[in-house]
């Protein structure tokens, strides 16, 4: 952190839809060479205030701004009759990474799963390219999960660089 500032964690208000929409276009393009439709983009963070069903936001602030962000999302369990939070969409500005932010946040996520009996645990996934996050989720008490992510994307081309409905 700068020096002097201290990083606070709050949840997301809709008046933080233009930081949150930069974030994850950032993270998109960062990690995954993708350029997002700003508009899409904009729809899709608007509907988590919109249908809190779908999740939350949480920011973290430094002298008053947003320096990082996640959000999370819901998975039933049958197993556990309770739900995980999903980590998503993390991202934190360059000039402050590797200054506790995620830490702040992921704690306050950490803490608020913990505290309510409705939530069994929180999970995450992470390119298995990016051994920094995977250092700093390990380092939060995390475990590698015995699953391997599978996909079909409807909105972004795969392999082939066709879109499956032709959209792209």
């Amino acid at each position: 952190m700068r020096e002097g500032q201290q990083t606070t964690v709050r949840e997301a208000r809709p008046t933080d839809v233009e930081a949150l929409v930069s974030f994850n276009a950032a993270m998109a393009k960062e990690t995954e060479g993708k350029s997002l439709d700003i508009e899409r983009l904009t729809r899709g963070v608007r509907a988590v205030f919109e249908s809190p069903e779908k999740g939350f936001y949480i920011v973290a602030e430094a002298g008053g701004c947003a320096v990082g962000a996640l959000l999370v999302t819901y998975e039933w369990s049958d197993w556990r009759n309770a739900t995980f939070w999903w980590i998503q969409s993390v991202y934190v500005m360059p000039e402050w990474r590797r200054r506790g932010v995620y830490r702040a946040m992921h704690t306050w996520v950490y803490d608020a799963a913990r505290s309510r009996p409705d939530v069994c645990g929180v999970r995450l996934y992470v390119d298995r390219a990016n051994r920094v996050a995977q250092r700093t989720y390990a380092s939060l008490g995390m475990v590698k999960s015995h699953y391997d992510l599978f996909e079909t994307d409807f909105v972004f081309p795969g392999q082939d660089g066709k879109c499956a409905r032709g959209a792209g």
